[in-house]
């Protein structure tokens, strides 16, 4: 008999997992000298991390990607990204930025 899952415990669940989620942001050095933000440690399997990446693109006007289990910022955002995250529901405190 298949288990019938309570939407609302599996909301409950996310949000917990958000709140456990190490997150490292630290800068990166691209082409030509440009800078990009890199956010790693946030479970692909769990999140959407192209949603995210969308979200904080828009927040931030700028361009970036979510690849290799990673979210890519153009610029250096790193005064403004654990707000944001914490917007999200990531919680602020394992969230290290470098």
């Amino acid at each position: 008999m298949p288990r019938i899952v309570n939407p609302l415990d599996e909301m409950l669940f996310k949000e917990v997992l958000k709140e456990q989620q190490r997150i490292r942001v630290y800068i990166e050095r691209a082409r030509y000298g440009k800078l990009k933000t890199i956010i790693e440690g946030i479970d692909e399997k769990e999140f959407d991390l192209e949603d995210i990446a969308k979200k904080l693109k828009a927040k931030l006007a700028c361009g970036g990607t979510a690849k290799k289990g990673r979210i890519e910022l153009q610029g250096d955002h790193r005064d403004r990204i654990k707000k944001l995250l914490a917007e999200l529901g990531f919680s602020e405190e394992l969230i290290e930025v470098e």
